[in-house]
């Protein structure tokens, strides 16, 4: 899916990418990791052409980003934001529509099967029956389904989520990590950023720990997500603990 090759990137003279290398493959649950300021969100940004490397390359399907029109990628890869408030209250099945506009024409309205799949989007999170309210007047977990949904109705295979639990209280957390394992199973590839080590070992195929600009180390989060590594990432000591069939972390 996405390669990304020495990547460096810099804010005027600060550096905050340092030559960034891994590989992303389809249906994978992949988590970047790492504290505030490290790089995590940039990172986001220049996978989605946001952002321009200062040096190297971002392929997509082998292509690189650069070469690929902006519509066409987008068909593909959708960005969800963390929860935020838009500006006007929309009802949530026009929130959804907007997933459809990578394939509208500057001048075109949404038509009947725009609707129909934006309608099939919610159904498919269990949200139909939310089309009808406005989307600010929701719960932050509901509003950042409602992203989920506008996402699936772009029919996008890559959802890259900055933080998506952030706002969210414990239980509505654990419904959406669950909601995007579920969602994987169809062949969707998700690229998130987390600062919870224990929804990573939750919902996550793969991790990367970025740390001053730079990739510690990537893989199965049960291999990587070591108590050497979060002391050397967060300054914390911990503990890894194993509960039932999964791991979790303590700060100790």
């Amino acid at each position: 899916m996405f390669r990304v090759e020495n990547l460096k990137f810099s804010y005027g003279k600060k550096e905050i990418l340092k030559g960034v290398d891994f590989e992303i493959n389809s249906s994978d649950i992949i988590s970047i990791l790492g504290p505030n300021g490290c790089g995590k969100t940039t990172l986001l940004k220049i996978l989605l052409g946001f952002l321009k490397p200062s040096s190297g390359e971002v392929y997509f399907e082998n292509e690189p980003i650069k070469n690929i029109k902006t519509k066409e990628f987008f068909q593909k890869v959708a960005y969800i934001p963390q929860i935020h408030d838009a500006a006007f209250g929309y009802l949530v099945k026009d929130v959804v529509l907007m997933g459809r506009m990578p394939y509208k024409s500057l001048f075109s309205n949404y038509n009947n099967e725009d609707k129909k799949i934006a309608l099939e989007a919610l159904e498919i999170l269990g949200m139909k029956h939310l089309q009808d309210e406005i989307y600010t007047t929701l719960s932050g977990g509901q509003r950042q389904l409602i992203l989920i949904a506008r996402a699936i109705a772009q029919q996008a295979k890559v959802f890259i989520m900055d933080e998506p639990v952030n706002g969210l209280d414990f239980g509505n957390q654990y419904k959406l990590l669950n909601k995007i394992k579920e969602l994987s199973k169809k062949n969707l590839t998700f690229i998130k950023t987390s600062h919870h080590p224990d929804h990573v070992f939750f919902a996550s195929k793969e991790a990367i720990f970025l740390n001053e600009g730079r990739i510690l180390e990537k893989g199965e989060p049960n291999k990587i997500i070591r108590e050497e590594n979060i002391e050397k990432v967060y300054h914390l000591k911990s503990k890894i603990e194993d509960l039932h069939d999964r791991k979790i972390c303590i700060a100790i």
